[in-house]
């Protein structure tokens, strides 16, 4: 067949060019969307990886790039359905709408890429510790999806979006019980942020819902904190606003972590210091100037008494408990893991029936949960096995063993 005949052929049938003519169109789509993948998105990527900027790399890895050029076929079918012969009218709106709305749809992902990228920058950024915008990239990419949606379906049914618009503005109530989860967390995101509450790394304590760990996402919807087993429990973020929670971040800034622990003294150990204890404790190097001072203020009180002081009840005596805490005091002092630009005191607290109560309060020097606990321990280690030295006993419910130590005899 020659090439008149083939041109009289298509002339004299409509159909036959309007078919070849979007075949042409389509190539033309494929062609240069293979041109785009290779020139666009494989020649990013090798300039990427020979770049030592962390935008372009957080933009390849969001896939900004590779969305972009899905636009390019679609703007060729847009552009390109005009010239398409003998094609119905309505055939060529309804191709041309699809076609914009299919770029509306893959330009919204690439600026949601984006913002993705942003965040993912911003989060190697030294202000990601204190400052966390991951909840309003969520929002702005929650925005950015409904307006794109008005958008693509206005395009597909050929309307304007303000139709769709006022259509959504008689939904508003049905809108704000749907978005109710989202506009409460989007508030308690910014009182969290603006307020300084919460911060990506704190230690936080919430009983409520069993969270003890450090925070290690902060999103728009939830916040995430991994527990000190490892375990991750997720908390709606308005629970943070509308609770109470713990957060011990001023405990790790300022240094030192506090010691806050009882001794039970037996209250039937506690009694007056005679001359030989006084002496035998005046060895020990944390309490012999206090001793010494001690015993001079007493005897001049007790000279003041005149021929009252013949009677010993009316006289001021060492007990032992408060040579003890005296001598507690001095040791908290002595020890350099103990802080000593924060209270350290120790006191007697009101007897019960399990004792006296004597109790440490002091801050040691770290804020380091392994070795808090070692001081900790060390601490009490040693006064627990000195407090013989004083005479007395710490406070002890029966065990087992001393009731078969008190029916022995009995029994004998």
């Amino acid at each position: 067949m020659t090439w008149e005949a083939v041109t009289a052929w298509f002339e004299n049938a409509p159909w036959a060019r309007m078919v070849g003519a979007l075949a042409l169109l389509a190539g033309v789509a494929l062609l240069v969307q293979a041109v785009a993948q290779v020139l666009i998105v494989r020649g990013v990527r090798i300039v990427v990886q020979r770049t030592a900027n962390h935008w372009d790399d957080a933009l390849l890895a969001h896939h900004v790039f590779h969305r972009a050029a899905r636009i390019l076929p679609y703007l060729v079918i847009q552009f390109g359905i005009a010239w398409v012969p003998d094609l119905p009218p309505k055939a060529a709106m309804v191709t041309g709408n699809v076609a914009l709305a299919t770029t509306l749809l893959y330009a919204t992902l690439a600026i949601a890429g984006i913002l993705d990228a942003a965040q993912t920058v911003y989060a190697l950024s030294e202000h990601a510790r204190t400052r966390s915008i991951k909840g309003y990239v969520q929002l702005g990419k929650i925005a950015l999806y409904v307006v794109a949606a008005i958008a693509i379906v206005a395009t597909i049914v050929d309307r304007s979006p303000w139709l769709l618009l006022s259509g959504l503005g008689a939904m508003s109530a049905v809108l704000l019980l749907v978005f109710k989860d989202t506009i409460m967390s989007f508030v308690a995101s910014v009182q969290l942020t603006s307020n300084d509450m919460l911060r990506v790394g704190d230690w936080i304590e919430m009983p409520q819902v069993g969270a003890d760990g450090d925070v290690v996402d902060i999103a728009l919807h939830t916040v995430k904190v991994q527990n000190w087993d490892k375990t991750i429990t997720t908390i709606p973020t308005w629970r943070l606003i509308s609770e109470s929670f713990r957060n011990w971040r001023g405990m790790q800034q300022s240094g030192g972590r506090r010691i806050k622990r009882t001794l039970f003294v037996d209250a039937g150990s506690v009694g007056f210091l005679d001359e030989a204890e006084i002496a035998r404790l005046s060895k020990l190097h944390l309490l012999g100037s206090y001793l010494t001072d001690k015993r001079r203020s007493l005897a001049d009180a007790n000279a003041a008494l005149g021929i009252a002081a013949v009677v010993p009840a009316n006289t001021r005596r060492l007990t032992n408990i408060g040579t003890f805490r005296a001598y507690a005091l001095a040791y908290l002092k002595a020890r350099p893991d103990i802080h000593d630009g924060m209270t350290c005191m120790v006191r007697s607290l009101q007897p019960s029936a399990t004792g006296i109560p004597t109790e440490l309060y002091c801050f040691t020097n770290t804020t380091a949960w392994a070795e808090y606990e070692r001081v900790q321990g060390d601490v009490f280690d040693h006064l627990l096995a000195i407090l013989p030295e004083f005479g007395l006993r710490m406070y002890q419910n029966p065990a087992g063993a001393d009731l078969l130590r008190w029916q022995g005899p009995r029994a004998a």
